[in-house]
């Protein structure tokens, strides 16, 4: 199942917007806007999905998640999902997973060491 996981080249457009909703409650809307540009601006990179959850100490999501459910069955049918957005928390040296948390949990779900395209700053 690992290998039928498939990328966009690109994240979505409606991801930009899902990120400034999430960014805008840790950060100044100003600065969230400012790192929503930046996050279109970035190149695509990839990190193994392990290193993704230990970077940002967030849970995995099971598959009872009904977002994580929705993607597992992407997945399955062989759609391409959308990159993940992030933004290095340097102060606290975290990551912070401005868009893309439930793709991150259904494709851990398949295989932990899978390779996932992002778009950091």
């Amino acid at each position: 199942m690992k290998d039928k996981i498939t990328w966009l080249a690109r994240p979505e457009e409606q991801n930009y917007p899902a990120a400034y909703s999430y960014l805008s409650l840790l950060f100044p809307e100003e600065e969230s806007a400012k790192l929503v540009e930046q996050l279109k601006k970035a190149n695509i990179v990839t990190y193994k999905a392990k290193d993704i959850f230990r970077a940002s100490s967030l849970s995995l999501l099971g598959i009872s998640n009904k977002h994580v459910k929705r993607d597992i069955k992407k997945i399955e049918k062989g759609i391409s999902l959308s990159p993940l957005l992030l933004v290095r928390n340097t102060a606290n040296g975290k990551v912070i997973i401005a868009d893309g948390y439930h793709r991150l949990c259904a494709v851990y779900t398949f295989d932990e060491d899978a390779f996932i395209p992002c778009c950091i700053v």
